[in-house]
């Protein structure tokens, strides 16, 4: 399998609208091939939008993580 490569940030937005908007909702994996993207690709960018959004709790918003982020490196500076 190829190694993934980088979607712009535009594509990304937009794919997750296109999903967040489209009523009935399609398969992931159908849009995913419509769009010419990974399906897993696109999976983890609608729920990172859901987690954003507040609708899911299994993974930490942006936010969180960029603040666990900076925690650890702190922490390792201290140690």
């Amino acid at each position: 399998m190829a190694a993934p490569k980088e979607y712009p940030d535009e594509l990304r937005a937009w794919a997750v609208r296109v999903y967040r908007e489209s009523d009935p909702k399609p398969t992931v994996r159908k849009l995913a091939q419509q769009l010419g993207v990974c399906h897993e690709a696109l999976r983890n960018w609608i729920q990172q939008a859901e987690a954003e959004a507040g609708e899911r709790h299994d993974r930490p918003g942006t936010d969180v993580a960029a603040e666990n982020k900076e925690l650890c490196e702190k922490v390792a500076e201290l140690e």
